[in-house]
């Protein structure tokens, strides 16, 4: 008997002895698949990305900077047919990358959606290089601007295709390339307070350097060698940066995508509609949490509840219809508190965003009718040499270059010993200084034009639209400054709010905002534009057609900046009311760091947030 006790105890050692080894092997397979994965992404991968991005920003800077010459000077459009046409594909542009980031959240990837965008964009380069460099698919020249051909619809039918395939394009990587990148850096409250500089703004400083480039080299080679190659050397760049981002992808930390945040977000709204009656339960802790379900969604930590839209909160009340099995939910009929959060975040979102939109609208001059206005007035640096039109907004792009900088070493630490930030300001503040900004530049634009008209009108030259007004073009230059230093402001705070705002599982889309903001500002100054047109009358139209200096382009200027004043008043007092999302943060150890309600908010947790904080504690 004794005997028989002592063997079946040698057989459970020994079983337990082989569970632990394979606990332990498991353990260590697992420990160096998580080694392998810290060892992705980091500083080394910058080079690759930002060789991508630089060459995609060259080559788009170099191909769109100047196409208002290329569509009123060889395609021969009428001015506001032209800053249309413009505004409308800039704004198809803009609105494809919620296509590109559904993609990339879906199923697809970052990394894939901007390989496949990239070579999209890159087709349709190549298309209008083609139409530069056939005659047939191009009107007569017509230096006198006077009695011109139109391109034909079959000219037109060609550069609307192109355009059509850029736009495509850009929707696989203005969602993507941003969020990639700062995908290979730790982005935590911890560590992004405990760096000395703000991935961001550097992020912005090699965009703009990429666009300096084009702005002066590309335009100069359309103005004075040819179209073709002005056209040509952008679209080798842009195939350049396909090859640069590939060579990069074993050293890629690649986040797996969690699914469709749309498909998250319409079972949240259908459970939350279901449950409508349904009454919550007085003690949040009470709603449904899954980590295991919510765990391809919330890598770097968990939102915690909030009492803001809290009809929402019926989606995570858990009703014995709701499981399918014994423990698997139906996700049309309940939603974690995670999953509702997400929804929350981005209603809380969105109103901030709507700010943008006019402040976009505001600036989308720059690139049709100041550039006009630049093409009429004195622009030689010496006698044999002058600045070309469309390379005067080297001056926004300069004080974009110098602006991020000084804002790190500078204006941040000034900031950071009145407010007590360790980022200086929020993302908030900041943006609220560049909309302040931008009303400045926009009234250094009106006052510039009616400078611009009176020496035409002192030289009786308001009824000659090519003739050269004896003014220095760098009149111009104090309202590019402005909107430049308003970008360093509202732009870069704009995209980092929206990052740093956005559930993590829903980056590519909140980056997609940030361009779907930019396509409904190019919209509303086509708007703006087309019934200004329309209804400022055929005498003394403050937009004309061919002829600016027979227009009251300054009234326009003061239209845009009354718009801007109510713009901001409405942004302030959305700001004002924001509240940042609360965050159960995952340390590099895989526990549950101390809750967090955003990487730019000081203010310390509210009572509830708190409570939320005990309960999550609870649950772990």
């Amino acid at each position: 008997m004794f005997h028989h006790l002592m063997e079946k105890f040698e057989v459970e050692k020994m079983k337990m002895s082989e569970n632990g080894e394979e606990g332990k092997k498991e353990e260590h397979v697992e420990g160096k698949k998580l080694q392998q994965q810290q060892q992705l992404g980091g500083v080394r991968t910058m080079p690759f990305i930002l060789a991508n991005e630089v060459c995609d920003r060259f080559g788009a800077s170099g191909f769109h900077a100047n196409m208002i010459t290329y569509l009123t000077q060889v395609l021969n459009l009428p001015l506001v047919k032209a800053s249309n046409t413009l505004s409308n594909f800039g704004g198809t542009s803009n609105f494809t990358p919620l296509i590109g980031a559904f993609v990339a959240d879906s199923f697809a990837g970052r990394f894939w959606t901007i390989i496949i965008g990239s070579i999209i964009y890159l087709l349709g380069m190549v298309m209008i290089t083609t139409s530069a460099v056939l005659p047939q698919l191009r009107p007569p020249p017509c230096p006198t601007q006077e009695n011109c051909q139109e391109a034909s619809n079959k000219q037109l039918s060609v550069l609307y295709a192109a355009l059509l395939l850029t736009s495509l394009g850009t929707g696989g990587l203005r969602p993507c390339v941003v969020t990639f990148a700062a995908d290979q850096f730790d982005m935590s409250k911890m560590k992004t307070e405990s760096r000395s500089w703000n991935f961001f703004n550097w992020y912005y400083f090699c965009m703009g350097m990429a666009s300096l480039l084009a702005l002066t080299v590309v335009v100069y080679i359309q103005d004075n060698v040819s179209w073709a190659w002005g056209l040509g050397i952008p679209t080798m760049a842009m195939g350049l940066s396909v090859v640069a981002f590939i060579l990069g992808s074993s050293l890629y930390k690649k986040i797996k995508p969690g699914g469709s945040p749309f498909v998250r977000v319409a079972q949240v709204l259908a459970a939350a509609v279901k449950k409508r009656n349904v009454v919550g339960p007085a003690d949040p802790g009470a709603l449904y949490t899954n980590r295991e379900l919510d765990a391809d969604i919330s890598t770097n930590g968990r939102l915690l509840h909030t009492d803001q839209f809290k009809w929402l909160d019926r989606a995570a009340v858990v009703a014995d219809s709701d499981m399918k099995g014994s423990s698997k939910p139906n996700l049309w009929r309940l939603a974690t508190v995670h999953r509702v959060e997400e929804l929350k975040t981005i209603i809380r979102i969105l109103p901030i965003w709507a700010a943008s939109i006019l402040h976009v609208a505001s600036h989308s001059h720059l690139g049709s009718f100041t550039v006009q206005q630049a093409r009429s007035m004195d622009r030689h640096l010496s006698p044999s040499f002058q600045i070309p039109p469309a390379s005067m907004s080297i001056f926004s792009t300069l004080t974009v270059l110098t602006g991020l900088p000084l804002y790190e070493r500078f204006f941040v630490p000034l900031a950071r010993s009145y407010t007590g930030n360790p980022v200086g300001v929020t993302c908030l503040q900041r943006m609220g200084i560049g909309f302040g900004i931008n009303i400045f530049a926009t009234i250094a634009s009106a006052l510039i034009e009616i400078k611009r008209k009176a020496v035409a009108a002192d030289q009786n030259l308001l009824d000659k639209p090519t003739a050269i007004i004896p003014i220095s073009v760098f009149w111009l230059v104090p309202q590019y400054y402005l909107h430049g230093l308003a970008e360093v402001f509202m732009s870069v705070g704009h995209l980092e709010f929206l990052y740093d705002q956005s559930p993590e599982s829903m980056r590519s889309t909140a980056a997609a905002l940030f361009w779907i903001a930019t396509a409904m500002g190019n919209y509303m100054s086509t708007v703006m534009v087309t019934l200004v047109h329309n209804y400022t009358g055929e005498k003394r139209n403050w937009l004309p057609d061919r002829n600016l200096n027979l227009g009251r382009l300054e009234n326009y200027y003061w239209l845009v900046t009354g718009i801007q004043v109510i713009n901001l008043i409405y942004y302030v007092i959305c700001a004002w009311f924001y509240k940042y999302k609360p965050i159960n943060e995952i340390s590099e150890t895989g526990s549950s760091d101390e809750d967090v309600e955003s990487t730019n908010n000081t203010k310390p947790l509210s009572n509830d947030a708190k409570e939320d904080k005990q309960v999550e504690l609870v649950r772990t």
